[in-house]
């Protein structure tokens, strides 16, 4: 009868080996996985040339020093870079947890309790008949006290805690680089900032001075009319322009308020005036900017950096998911003491427990959950492939766009810079000609109109011009380092 029981008992067990053993080695789902492209143009613009401006920290770049100081208390009190501080904190703590995962578990504890078994049980009938002392049988209802350390273990055979806690450092390094980006998008944006302010107290200044001079005609053209030279519409035309000039101040004077708040909220504070030197705003040169060449965005630019690192992290996770399908080792141990009465705990070895048991399981039937948590995670893979590639093509044509952005400013500054000296000529020029009754009072009014425009358009033209070195360096990668 033994050796009946034990050859069933071997037959059970080997088929449990063999159930488990297919199930490790079938994994119902063939996927194959996509690489990503990493290959760029060899060039920007037909230039070849290592030099980029990426690497100039920005500390260098910048040297207005109002502008540098509004970016280094950026750094410290923006409140969504520090934000972003805290949540890589956070990515490091799960890194932490990740590793404690594939770690022994060991808990220390204690408890008491009592305990009725049936007597129509074979524990119960087992009592019935026992004694725990001779003479003294064992009670109906026996109280339980325990105290002693606890272990378990999941033995990580196929690395899938190993690589949960691999995609953990990955996701960390990744929200790194997603700091470094929000970085440079805050230099730059807090640069853009301060050149747009800078161009509209100069354009606030031209208006301000061409008020003065449309005053001063309202009176040349005030005593023509007495002089019966003009009629009243001169006048009210003039009188017209003064307000619709004045209008215009106080929308520049409100732009400048929000200029200034958009600054303040970036640098992380209340409302306040904003220090800055707008006088000589017309005579900043742009600095040359070197592009380098298109590889070395994958080395400069955060946001390709963190795609990478998410591809990567895809990666790992289609290995964690695939091995769901294989068994998994358990094992579990106990060292302590046990008794039905407190008083007996220190009595050794009678009240000495322990146990040590191990178990493997394998999924064997109904798999769904698994192969769609290992579909999703190959589909997220793909996902990450295009994001990284997406990156990459939306950096060239970023940097690619800025540098004939600059190009194009460049000569759009020239052309607009004659085309001022040409209208300030000419404003002198007609109000001679209407003083001496060669030329009409609207040739006067529409050339002072037009020297106001050009004047203004000249200013908006400086502001894009240092606009476009802002995002052409945030573009190549630089400001973050």
């Amino acid at each position: 009868m033994k050796t009946q029981n034990k050859k069933f008992t071997i037959q059970c067990l080997g088929f449990l080996f063999f159930a488990l053993s297919f199930s490790a080695c079938v994994v119902p789902v063939s996927i194959v996985e996509k690489k990503a492209n990493k290959n760029t143009p060899e060039r920007f613009n037909n230039v070849q040339d290592s030099t980029n401006t990426a690497k100039t920290v920005w500390k260098n770049y910048f040297t207005d020093p109002y502008l540098l100081a509004l970016i280094d208390t950026a750094l410290h009190n923006n409140q969504e870079l520090n934000i972003t501080l805290q949540e890589i904190n956070i990515a490091q703590n799960e890194i932490r947890a990740r590793k404690g995962e594939y770690l022994p578990f060991v808990n220390l504890g204690g408890g008491a309790g009592v305990d009725k078994t049936s007597r129509y049980t074979s524990q119960g009938a087992s009592d019935e008949i026992s004694e725990i002392k001779p003479g003294k049988p064992t009670p109906t209802i026996l109280p339980n006290t325990y105290f002693g350390a606890f272990a378990s273990w999941e033995v990580d055979i196929w690395h899938k805690l190993r690589n949960a806690r691999k995609v953990a450092v990955t996701n960390y390094l990744s929200s790194i680089e997603g700091k470094n980006f929000l970085v440079t998008n805050l230099v730059a944006e807090i640069a853009n900032s301060y050149y747009e302010l800078m161009a509209l107290d100069n354009q606030l200044e031209i208006i301000q001075k061409n008020i003065e001079i449309l005053n001063n005609a309202l009176v040349i053209i005030k005593l023509e009319k007495e002089a019966a030279k003009v009629s009243e519409l001169a006048v009210r035309r003039f009188e017209a322009e003064v307000f619709k000039t004045k209008s215009m101040q106080y929308k520049i004077q409100q732009r400048i308020v929000e200029t200034e708040n958009r600054i303040n909220f970036l640098v992380g504070r209340f409302p306040q005036p904003v220090q800055r030197d707008s006088q000589h705003f017309n005579e900043l040169t742009p600095t040359k900017i070197y592009a380098g060449l298109p590889s070395q965005l994958l080395e400069n630019r955060p946001d390709i950096k963190q795609a990478e690192l998410k591809l990567e992290a895809s990666k790992l996770n289609v290995s964690v998911a695939k091995a769901n399908f294989y068994p998994s080792l358990g094992l579990s141990a106990s060292l302590g003491f046990r008794s039905y009465n407190p008083l007996y705990l220190a009595n050794l070895p009678q009240s000495l427990m322990s146990s040590l048991a191990g178990d493997i399981a394998g999924p064997l039937i109904n798999k769904n959950a698994i192969i769609a948590t290992y579909k999703n995670a190959n589909s997220k893979q793909i996902q990450a492939v295009y994001e990284f590639e997406r990156t990459i093509l939306n950096a060239y044509i970023e940097v690619n766009n800025q540098l004939s952005n600059i190009d194009n400013l460049s000569k759009n500054y020239n052309m607009k810079n004659n085309q001022v000296e040409a209208l300030t000529q000419s404003t002198a020029i007609s109000l001679k000609l209407f003083k001496s009754a060669r030329a009409d009072y609207m040739e006067v009014l529409l050339t002072q109109r037009d020297v106001l425009e050009s004047r203004m358009e000249l200013i908006e033209t400086k502001m894009q011009q240092m606009n476009a070195l802002v995002n052409t360096y945030r573009a190549l990668g630089g400001g973050w380092n």
